[in-house]
C-alpha cells in the first residue's frame, strides 16, 4: 500500500486530505509542522509528501530543504494559497527539489490526479 504524509498547521485541511486518500486505499498520516514530518520521516518513509509552504516554526521551503538533505530521493509536492509567480515560490520549490505544486483551495479532482500520478512513477 502506497504511503502518503500530509504536512499542514491546519487541522481540517490535513485530515480532510487524509480521509480522502484513505478511502482510496492509500495509507496516511500526517503532521501539523515541519519539525512533527521530520522527526516522522525518521522512523517511517513515506512515498510521496505534501508539504504545505505557509506553517508556523520551520516553513515548507525549509522543510523541504531539510527532507531532500535527509534522503535527496524523497518525492514531495508542495501546497500552497500562493501563486506561482509571487516571490518567485513555485521556482524556489523547483530548486529545492519539489516535484510538483498545487494550490489552495484544494481542487479534490486535481489533487487526486497529481498526487496518483507521483504515486505510480517509480523513484529515482
Amino acid at each position: 500500500m502506497a504511503k502518503l504524509l500530509i504536512v499542514d498547521d491546519e487541522a481540517d485541511v490535513r485530515e480532510f486530505a487524509a480521509n480522502f486518500f484513505r478511502k482510496r486505499k492509500i495509507d496516511c498520516s500526517t503532521a501539523a509542522s515541519g519539525e512533527e514530518a521530520l522527526a516522522l520521516l525518521d522512523k517511517d518513509k513515506a512515498d510521496l509528501i505534501l508539504l504545505d509552504i505557509k506553517m508556523g516554526g520551520i516553513d515548507g521551503f525549509e522543510t523541504l530543504k531539510r527532507i531532500k538533505d535527509k534522503n535527496k530521493d524523497f518525492k514531495v509536492i508542495m501546497v500552497t494559497g500562493r501563486k506561482p509567480e509571487d516571490d518567485n515560490s513555485f521556482e524556489n520549490c523547483r530548486k529545492l527539489g519539489a516535484l510538483d505544486y498545487i494550490h489552495k483551495p484544494l481542487e479534490l479532482e486535481e489533487l487526486e490526479k497529481i498526487v496518483l500520478n507521483h504515486l505510480a512513477k517509480p523513484k529515482k
